[in-house]
Formats: C-alpha cells, structure tokens, sequence
C-alpha cells in the first residue's frame, strides 16, 4: 500500500501490534527540515529530555491533544517538545494527501500559523521515513534522554501520561505512566474532519466500529493489565 493513501481506512494501520522502537534502546535520527525546508536534526536537542509527538492537521487525536501539551511545556521548560510532521490522517477533499514536499511543509505551516501550535516541528521526507521508524501511527509519542535512548512511549499520545511520564522522569525515576487510549474531543474532531473536507469524515465513520475495538477496548485492556517496561531516566543503549 502507498504511503501517501487517498482515502483512511483503518487497515491502513496494524492496529493489534505497534512496531515503534522499544523503550531502552537507540532513538532514530534522521535529517529532516522545518517548515519553511531548512535543514534540522530530528535529535539536535537542547532540554533534559526530547518528547517527540506524531502529528497532521487532519489528525483529530493530535488536534484535541495539542491544549494539554501546551501545558506539559509550560510544566517542563528543561524539556524540548518537537511535533513530527507525518501523513495526513484523514485526508478529504480540501486537504488532500501530499504529493511533495512543498504540499507537506505547507500543512506544517499552518498547523503553527493558524492553529498556533508552539512547539518546534520537523517535517517529516514525503516517503515518511521517520515516522516508518517510529511505528507509523498517526499520534504517538515517544520521550529520548540526553543519551539518545527511549525512555517511554506510547502508541498513542494521552498528554496527561505524557505529563506524568516527564515528572517522573525528571524525578530520575523510571516512567511508569499508563498511557491509556482517549478518544479525540468530539466538538475538535467534527471541526478537524470538516476542515479535511468531502470524503474525510466518511471514511473516518466507516473504521469506526475497528478503531473503538482495537484501541478503546482492546488496547486498553491490554495495557491495564500488563506490567510497563520500567526504564532508567539516565539509561544508556
């Protein structure tokens, strides 16, 4: 399948198995750019730690997430905060999937000038390189240490774990918050999905009964009753 797809369907996305790099080993860089293409380093970081969010503008769970992680930066100025710019999650008619970089560095613009999203974004090669590397689902989020290794993850970003995660982290404990799957805000994913345009909240209503079994019910059951992988703030790998 393309990359770049058309149209979202949930099998667009291995949902029973997340294939990010695992907590305690080597964070993946990559040369990426900025929005207006000058060139960066997705691990060129100055804070204590690196939190790394998966994110499109057509993505409702990465819209309803943006407020509480605005506060997590405010909570964490030791930290960096870096939004990888990836596919389009549900691409529609007005904001179709990129065919290049210059459509793809776009959207990443207006995710900061007209949603006024703070954080540093990166943009992600057209192919998607990066996020592949990264699991390839459309909000996760992951937390580096100075010593370039995961230190937590998560599927998919809850903020208020991700928050929780830091402050342990910053404590020199390991992070051991449950990062449970939330759906997105209801008012933010009708206005994501209409601003995607014609096609996008259709297709969005097709996969739903498949993404409320996989992750709300499933997912979750899985991770409250398993044991988190407890990782060292200061490992090295």
């Amino acid at each position: 399948m393309p990359y770049n797809y058309e149209k979202f369907s949930a099998g667009e996305y291995d949902l029973g198995q997340f294939r990010g790099p695992e907590n305690g080993t080597k964070a993946p860089d990559f040369d990426l750019t900025d929005p207006e293409g000058n060139p960066r380093r997705l691990l060129d970081f100055d804070g204590q730690f690196l939190v790394i969010e998966m994110g499109s503008i057509t993505c409702p769970l990465f819209q309803s997430r943006r407020p509480g992680m605005a506060r997590a930066v405010s909570r964490h100025p030791d930290t960096s905060f870096v939004v990888l710019y990836i596919r389009e999650a549900h691409p529609g008619a007005a904001i179709a999937q990129h065919t290049d970089l210059t459509d793809k560095r776009a959207r990443a613009r207006a995710v900061r000038d007209e949603d006024g999203e703070g954080r540093t974004i990166l943009v992600d090669g057209i192919d998607g390189e990066a996020h592949k590397a990264y699991g390839e689902f459309p909000n996760a989020v992951f937390i580096v240490n100075r010593n370039g290794c995961i230190v937590y993850r998560s599927d998919w970003n809850d903020q208020v774990a991700t928050d929780r995660a830091l402050t342990q982290l910053e404590a020199g404990k390991p992070a051991t918050a449950i990062s449970l799957f939330k759906p997105a805000f209801p008012p933010v994913a009708i206005h994501t999905l209409r601003r995607s345009g014609r096609g996008a909240g259709l297709d969005f209503l097709k996969s739903l009964p498949v993404l409320i079994w996989n992750n709300l019910i499933l997912r979750n059951w899985r991770l409250l009753t398993g044991r988190p992988a407890k990782v060292s703030a200061s490992a090295t790998c």
